[in-house]
């Protein structure tokens, strides 16, 4: 999501990650963000829109855009059309109506996978082969008929593309043993990514190096829906054979021709596309039945009050909200409005205390009193000085408007793994000071400190976290004293940049504990380089719960690394805040009982009564 990241908000990479958390891709949660690039979602401490909510609102209550028609007004720009590349959260809300991948979840499920595209399918005992039984008849937005030749040719395409800037990494770590491309790793030979992806007749076949325990949950992303393979050639797309591969290695496809002339078997196809204003209307020949909506328009608007303003008086049906302050104060209680609320947030949020400083310049003088010394957060005593002075009590009241919940370890509660039997970290600054004063041989209680904590420049939730931090960390001695530096984006989530202490978070690529464990503990994952957190044998625990199909051991170990993890203070945990949205009461299929918390509603199981 990776989408990931650093807050990547991805990840919303942020986390990168992606990718991504919400009802919809409008939804405001009470908290940050996970990425960035990906997510819509926005702080509870911006400030009100003035004059929003000035004016009328439709009559009954209901949109006035017609029953047949849908808009959405959003903030944030659509990157690409080509699933192959996506991965972040606005193109995704248009490339999973557009085209369709071989599994899903279940309704509101992140456990029960269904087919889309696929009918039937099954594993060998020890999870290294995986054989697909395609849905017949289904035709493309061009009319050519899918084929097991489209869903071949769409992974191997995946395969040899993967790119930086798309969710392939993980589908490649599965099928290939690496995330890298050919560019980057000289191992991967078109012999390799041809026996991975097979047809045997209309059966689709993958072949792993090793059992890969979330192999069906990343199938189900949306980045790896099944492309129309002829079309794609025809204009101009790799043409899928052995001897052209290497030319396609890597290659930028986010404005690809595939991009700009999708043909997918969704319901819905693209009718337009221009800088503000992106158009579709329903595939009449689509195999699932036509849509009830035939039209859906998106509308690229910056300002938050106009698109309030465009809610309120029906102009508008979907829309992305600044905050839950704007909701619950200006929305909510309108007529005709509905309000869904404690919409469950995917992300994991929390601060990074590195280990790694060597050859920072973000450290001071780099010693104690006027800076901090390169193994400051070496010593486990000074990393739990930190958790337990943080407030998170005070930070869901403030931030999130009472509505959040703090995490054992950062994976959200509802994915497999996840024990509430341990406890979240506490905040309990008689505990912090104690743990202070045992830093260091108590060095750092005697000397003080300086340090500096990075946060992305006009990110109130952020900057509020920390100062809750530093009002605590500075109570405890007079010679603490903690620096808070706004910093753009992109300097933060440089891995070259050691930032001391950054906010960091994660939306998810796929429903499996792997995509936020591996990512925020690992030595290798994405967060290594950021959090300077090596630990083999965490890195054991996690190996082997990320390479077993054993799903009894997968919970048992993901228990043991949330409490190995507490118990080493390896982050400060940031409460996770539940979202908010708002709809017209004429929308119907639209609400929790609709709602996917990984990838939201579909267009076409929606209606309007007017």
């Amino acid at each position: 999501m990776k989408k990931s990241a650093i807050l990547l908000t991805t990840l919303a990479l942020m986390l990168a990650a992606c990718n991504d958390t919400t009802t919809t891709d409008t939804t405001t949660e009470a908290g940050e963000a996970t990425t960035e690039t990906t997510e819509t979602t926005t702080e509870t401490t911006e400030s009100t829109t003035e004059g929003a909510a000035e004016g009328t609102t439709a009559a009954g209550g209901g949109s006035k855009t017609g029953k047949d028609t849908l808009v959405i007004q959003e903030s944030a720009d659509i990157p690409t059309l080509d699933p192959g590349t996506t991965y972040d959260t606005q193109s995704g809300l248009f490339v999973k109506n557009m085209y369709e991948t071989l599994l899903t979840y279940s309704g509101t499920s992140l456990t029960e996978l269904e087919g889309v595209l696929a009918t039937e399918w099954e594993g060998n005992e020890d999870g290294t082969e995986y054989r697909f039984t395609l849905r017949e008849n289904v035709p493309f937005h061009s009319g050519n008929i899918m084929t097991c030749a489209d869903a071949e040719y769409t992974f191997q395409r995946n395969l040899v593309t993967n790119t930086a800037d798309s969710g392939n990494w993980f589908i490649a770590e599965s099928l290939l043993g690496t995330g890298a491309n050919a560019n980057d790793d000289d191992t991967i030979t078109w012999e390799r990514i041809d026996n991975a992806v097979q047809c045997d007749g209309e059966t689709l076949v993958f072949t792993l190096p090793k059992a890969d325990p979330a192999f069906l949950s990343k199938l189900a992303y949306y980045g790896q829906a099944i492309v129309d393979s002829q079309h794609a050639i025809e204009i101009g797309e790799w043409d899928g054979t052995g001897d052209t591969w290497k030319d396609a290695v890597g290659v930028d496809i986010t404005g690809s021709p595939l991009a700009q002339d999708p043909s997918g078997t969704g319901a819905y196809r693209l009718v337009s596309n221009d800088a503000n204003t992106i158009s579709m209307e329903a595939f009449e020949d689509y195999w699932g039945g036509a849509p009830s909506i035939k039209n859906v328009v998106r509308q690229l608007v910056p300002e938050e009050s106009s698109r309030i303003q465009a809610f309120l008086s029906g102009d508008a049906d979907l829309v992305e909200f600044p905050s839950r302050e704007v909701v619950e104060t200006q929305v909510a209680g309108q007529p005709g409005v509905e309000i869904y609320d404690n919409i469950t947030n995917l992300g994991a949020y929390g601060f990074t205390m590195n280990q790694q400083l060597e050859g920072s310049t973000n450290i001071g003088s780099g010693t104690w009193g006027d800076g901090i010394p390169t193994n400051f957060f070496q010593d486990e005593n000074m990393r739990k000085c930190f958790v337990y002075a943080f407030d998170a009590p005070t930070y869901i009241a403030q931030v999130q408007r009472g509505k959040g919940e703090q995490l054992n370890v950062l994976l959200p509660k509802s994915f497999l793994g996840y024990d509430d039997s341990i406890e979240p970290q506490q905040f309990d600054l008689a505990q912090a000071e104690e743990f202070c004063q045992a830093a260091h041989d108590g060095a750092a209680w005697e000397n003080g400190f300086t340090l500096n904590a990075a946060y992305r420049e006009g990110s109130k939730s952020m900057q509020t976290a920390l100062e809750i931090l530093k009002q605590n960390i500075e109570a405890m001695n007079p010679k603490f004293k903690v620096n808070l530096v706004g910093k753009q984006w992109s300097d933060i989530i440089d891995a070259t940049n050691k930032e001391a202490m950054v906010y960091v978070g994660w939306a998810p690529d796929y429903a499996d504990p792997d995509n936020f464990i591996h990512t925020f503990y690992h030595t290798d994952g994405y967060y290594a380089p950021r959090g300077g957190l090596s630990d083999p044998e965490l890195d054991a625990l996690i190996d082997e719960a990320r390479s077993t199909i054993d799903e009894d051991r997968r919970v048992e170990l993901y228990s043991q690394i949330a409490q190995y993890t507490k118990d080493k203070a390896y982050f400060i945990h940031i409460p996770t805040g539940l979202g908010i949205n708002a709809y017209h009461t004429n929308l119907e299929g639209y609400g929790a009982e609709f709602d996917n918390p990984l990838f939201g509603t579909y267009w076409k199981d929606m209606s309007k009564t007017q």
